[in-house]
């Protein structure tokens, strides 16, 4: 059964960094799209970076733009998600999203908080 598992959240302080990271079984994610998502306290879950099958292309919503880097490692089969200069309103569970020819899978989510 395909699971993803998401690894690196924390608490940190408004100007540090994390490391998110997305682990799956069960699947390859070298053929497949992943994304980044997240949702803060009283909000819809929302968007924040995407990467290509073969890594060669991301996007980022505007507001982590310079501050978020997707990557994908191939060999140990996992996508991260590199946080830098962390803002109070970062603070969100993350979800890791796998696109799948047939099917859409998410992982439980990580919380990120981030204090002022």
């Amino acid at each position: 059964q395909v699971q993803l598992v998401e690894s690196g959240g924390g608490l940190v302080q408004a100007g540090g960094s994390l490391r998110l990271s997305c682990a799956a079984s069960g699947r390859t994610f070298s053929r497949y799209g992943m994304d980044w998502f997240r949702q803060a306290p009283g909000k819809e879950r929302e968007f924040v970076a995407t990467i290509s099958k073969s890594g060669g292309s991301t996007y980022y919503i505007n507001s982590v733009k310079g501050r978020f880097t997707i990557s994908r490692d191939i060999a140990n089969n996992t996508v991260n998600l590199q946080m830098n200069s962390l803002k109070p309103e970062d603070t969100a569970v993350y979800y890791c999203k796998a696109n799948f020819d047939t099917l859409t899978v998410w992982g439980q989510g990580i919380l990120v908080t981030v204090s002022s």
